[in-house]
């Protein structure tokens, strides 16, 4: 049974290959760009909608393989990205951003 979760998901979900071009998108990713395609990204590269520093620290993540956290704050609104690589096979073919909004004084339990 084909379950589709992604597109409704509050979360933006784009994926790239290794180098920089947008394979797939959901609706919330899509929505998020729509002012720069949407859906129309998906086949064109990231690098040309990114700064210098942004390009750089992209092929940092492909060439080290390894993951990239933060927040950002935009227009009050306070959102957590997540850079992941996205493998096949065992070979690393990309990255995966996941992009949601989040709490400005966000709660933090530590559990042991």
């Amino acid at each position: 049974m084909q379950v589709n979760w992604k597109d409704e998901l509050p979360v933006a979900i784009t994926v790239c290959d290794k180098n920089g071009t947008i394979l797939e998108m959901n609706k919330k990713s899509a929505d998020s760009f729509a002012k720069d395609g949407g859906y129309e990204l998906i086949g064109k590269n990231l690098y040309g909608c990114h700064t210098q520093n942004s390009v750089n620290k992209i092929n940092e993540l492909i060439k080290e393989d390894k993951s990239n956290i933060y927040t950002i704050e935009k227009n009050g609104i306070k959102k957590l990205i997540g850079q992941f690589p996205w493998y096949e096979n065992g070979e690393l073919k990309g990255l995966v951003e996941l992009t949601f909004q989040i709490p400005t004084d966000m709660p933090h339990f530590i559990r042991s």
